[in-house]
Formats: structure tokens, sequence, C-alpha cells
């Protein structure tokens, strides 16, 4: 087997793990909210960051930069904001997301 043919499978076999982990993360992170109560606090934040870095890291498997992850985030966020998401309107979630990613050092 060539090493181009090796890296190739090692990628796509590291993307299906990434693929998994995200989707026992969510399904924990369900689990937890039906707990509904401040014992999982800290594990709905483990679960919220761990699907955040698993997908900013799944993007890069795929061909993607952290910023381009970025910059569409940014451009989406602007569509909801202009469009007066339902999010938006309910406390202007989509304006402080949009604003603290803008102000974020990297």
């Amino acid at each position: 087997m060539k090493k181009e043919e090796l890296n190739i499978m090692t990628s796509v076999k590291i993307i299906e793990n990434l693929k998994a982990q995200l989707l026992c993360i969510v399904g924990e992170f369900f689990r937890l909210l039906t707990k509904g109560n401040n014992i999982a606090h800290n594990s709905i934040l483990d679960c919220i960051s761990g699907a955040i870095s698993i997908l900013y890291v799944l993007a890069e498997k795929l061909g993607y930069s952290f910023a381009e992850v970025d910059h569409t985030m940014k451009k989406k966020l602007e569509l909801g904001i202009r469009a007066e998401d339902e999010v938006e309107k309910d406390g202007r979630s989509l304006s402080r997301l949009k604003l603290y990613i803008d102000n974020r050092r990297d």
C-alpha cells in the first residue's frame, strides 16, 4: 500500500471517529438536559465545548480552515440578525455571539 493511500485511510478513520464522538456528545447533551438540575451544569458545558471543538477539528480534516469556519459563522449570524431571527428577537443572542466572535483574540 502506498503512503498516500495510508494517509487517506487514516484521515477517513479519524473523520469517522470524530463523527461518532459528536453523535455521542449530542446524545449525552440531550440526556443531561432532561435532568433539569444544577448538578449537570459542568457536564452540559463539557458537552457544548466538546461539540464545538470536534466540529472545528472535523472541518479542518475536511479541508476547511478554522478561519473559514469563523468567517462563515459570522456571515450566518449577520443574516440571522438582519432577518430578525426569533433567537435574535428574544435577547439579541445572535448579536451578542457575533460581537464576542469579533472581539475574541486569535
